[in-house]
């Protein structure tokens, strides 16, 4: 709670507070040595990063959207290529699969998890597709093109449904790319490994965002791409790097997509109490599950499968008088936050491929009515219960699901 009484829906402050002689002692670092792009700081990151998920390699890049992008290039995907996600994710999903060179389909969510329900995608690949004849893939009725891979996105920092997910891709010859931005730190458990693995590790690559605001946020913009093929890694290695092999020679096309080594030294600092932020995180959620508990049929709240260990990047619930229980919060000082009102397939940038309302009901249904509440390390028992108290003050005069 701040000085002033308020909730805010995200306390960036006063991590930073903490951190701060950490943080100032990376900067003099990069000003001591003028090392400002690649070097040693970014190689640390790298090789930390990739430990903590439990992959071979990572390799830093400038933000989550390069890493998307630059994860569908390495994989081959390209012009002439479907490339099927979920509506109900941030644009830059559907903006990686453009810029590629791809086009994008979609399949519905998880009326309960919000990610990509397996079943549709399922029946999406054995009837809104045709068999391509010689190849065993299949072909998207809509874009008329061969689905070639798949991105499931681990949302609100829970993972997909991965086990199911990898063997439709398995059967149709789909690369997996995990768009695990939100994730950092989630884990699934595999009955087909009988373990639990690391958001991350289970796709051909994976992407990460370290936006300021993630769980695993920089100070800027920041991403990265984590796979255990070698020269997947390598071929992003140059994709960030204007398709440097080494200087000034080009073996391909590339980007400026190089991750800064200050963002890279901060990110490190941060990396060490990662583990520390996200268990204060899922105690957060645990508390406004108990106080949520009363209300229970009123207040839809997030469900968690037997096979998911999230990190809550973000703590979400559900009402269908979500925009005047979001009015009514402002007005009472408590931050909150809508992730997102409009599923990709509404968005007016893609009005001209002919989506409307109705096509991905669950997706919309949500974005109707999805509500994240103040979530960060550190939040007070007290503020969460100010937060519950004021929820049940509104839905004692409205009708709230």
């Amino acid at each position: 709670m701040n000085a002033n009484g308020k909730i805010p829906f995200l306390d960036l402050v006063t991590p930073h507070r903490e951190l701060e002689g950490e943080l100032l002692s990376v900067f003099k670092s990069a000003l001591h040595s003028a090392g400002f792009i690649g070097g040693r700081m970014v190689d640390e990151f790298e090789q930390a990063f990739a430990k903590a998920t439990e992959v071979e390699h990572c390799v830093g890049v400038g933000s989550g959207t390069d890493a998307l992008r630059f994860a569908l290039l390495a994989a081959g995907v390209g012009p002439g290529d479907t490339v099927v996600t979920v509506p109900n994710t941030f644009i830059a999903t559907a903006e990686a699969i453009s810029q590629a060179g791809a086009l994008f389909d979609f399949v519905d969510s998880d009326e309960k998890t919000h990610t990509m329900d397996v079943e549709k995608l399922r029946a999406y690949l054995e009837t809104d597709c045709l068999p391509e004849l010689g190849t065993g893939r299949v072909v998207s009725r809509r874009t008329g093109s061969p689905v070639t891979a798949v991105i499931p996105v681990h949302l609100y920092g829970q993972m997909a449904d991965m086990d199911p997910i990898l063997a439709l891709a398995e059967r149709y010859q789909l690369v997996v790319i995990e768009d695990a931005c939100q994730a950092h730190g989630a884990e699934y458990f595999s009955k087909k490994q009988n373990r639990w693995r690391k958001a991350g590790s289970m796709g051909r690559a994976a992407t990460f965002s370290f936006y300021p605001g993630k769980n695993l946020g920089a100070c800027g913009e920041a991403g990265a791409v984590t796979t255990d093929d070698e020269k997947l890694a390598g071929r992003i290695r140059m994709l960030r790097d204007h398709g440097q092999s080494r200087k000034y020679h080009h073996d391909l096309e590339g980007y400026n997509g190089r991750l800064h080594a200050i963002q890279a030294g901060i990110l490190s600092a941060k990396l060490e109490h990662l583990t520390r932020w996200n268990s204060q995180r899922c105690q957060s959620a645990e508390l406004y599950n108990s106080l949520f508990a009363p209300m229970a049929g009123s207040v839809g709240t997030p469900h968690q499968p037997s096979w998911s260990r999230p990190v809550y990047h973000l703590y979400v619930i559900r009402t269908p008088e979500r925009d005047g229980l979001q009015r009514y919060l402002t007005e009472a000082g408590i931050g909150t936050g809508i992730h997102y009102p409009i599923p990709i397939h509404l968005q007016v940038v893609y009005a001209s491929l002919g989506w409307k309302r109705g096509d991905f009901p669950v997706a919309e249904t949500a974005a109707d009515e999805v509500l994240s509440l103040p979530m960060f390390p550190g939040l007070r028992s007290q503020a969460q219960q100010r937060v519950v108290d004021t929820i049940c003050e509104f839905a004692s005069t409205r009708s709230v699901r």
